[in-house]
């Protein structure tokens, strides 16, 4: 199994950087330029996104799991870990199942259980999530764009129309993904539910999410917070799904701050 493509830069304590759905490491340059001098930042693309291979038979949340810990096993023994969304819940699985290695935790626009459901009404609606998965098998070209757009949304209008295009500049510079790796993501979301492991947590953790987000609500952030112990939860209540992008040095100084303790 190959090593997923990932970019180094700057010194001082690890800091690993893990995107959403069907994204790559190019959403984190901005933020990566303004902890370079403090933090060395590993971004990494997930399986089968950006530059990283696509292997087919590493379906399972565990195995792809495994596949960033192998990629990082050669680089770090001991990091701040922090995953947007989708990454954010690679960043739970890899957190529960190698603790030693993960000094702090943060957590953007990440829920335990992305779909609405009895006893969870902080999810998405399937419906939406169902509409994704038909245009993807569809193989409509706009399917990525219009879950970029979601993204964006909910923000100002200048402040939306800029994340979208950082966001669709990452996709054009750095690789979109592979379509059998959307699948599966989307897959994962539909079907994943850590909530059962969370008490079993022990790492300092930040989550942080915004208040107008349409993906994750604010409200599935608070909930994920408040399951795992003395975590801290912050919201940038004019931020939608991506408020390292919308606000750029106001999340830099949270995350600053937080991973210096």
């Amino acid at each position: 199994m190959s090593a997923l493509h990932y970019e180094m830069r700057g010194r001082g304590k690890d800091l690993v950087l893990l995107h959403g759905w069907g994204l790559n490491l190019g959403v984190w340059d901005e933020l990566a330029r303004a902890l370079a001098r403090r933090f060395r930042i590993i971004a990494i693309d997930l399986p089968g996104h950006g530059r990283s291979d696509w292997d087919s038979t590493a379906v399972t949340p565990a195995a792809q799991a495994w596949r960033v810990h192998e990629t990082l096993a050669p680089l770090t023994e001991r990091y701040f870990l922090l995953g947007w969304s989708l990454g954010g819940q690679f960043a739970l699985d890899l957190a529960a199942a190698m603790p030693a290695g993960v000094e702090r935790l943060v957590l953007v626009a990440t829920t335990p259980k992305f779909l609405a459901a009895p006893g969870w009404r902080f999810g998405m609606a399937p419906a939406l999530l169902t509409k994704l998965a038909a245009a993807l098998r569809a193989g409509r070209d706009g399917a990525v764009d219009d879950f970029l757009a979601l993204c964006a949304r909910g923000g100002a209008p200048r402040t939306a129309l800029k994340v979208l295009e950082q966001l669709r500049r990452a996709l054009t510079e750095r690789g979109a993904a592979h379509p059998e790796a959307l699948a599966n993501g989307l897959e994962r979301l539909r079907d994943c539910d850590l909530r059962a492991a969370l008490p079993l947590l022990r790492v300092p953790a930040l989550v942080i999410a915004g208040g107008h987000d349409r993906i994750t609500r604010a409200a599935a952030a608070r909930a994920l917070a408040a399951r795992l112990d003395g975590a801290r939860y912050v919201e940038f209540a004019r931020a939608a799904h991506a408020p390292f992008l919308s606000h750029p040095a106001r999340f830099a100084q949270t995350l600053s701050r937080f991973l210096r303790g």
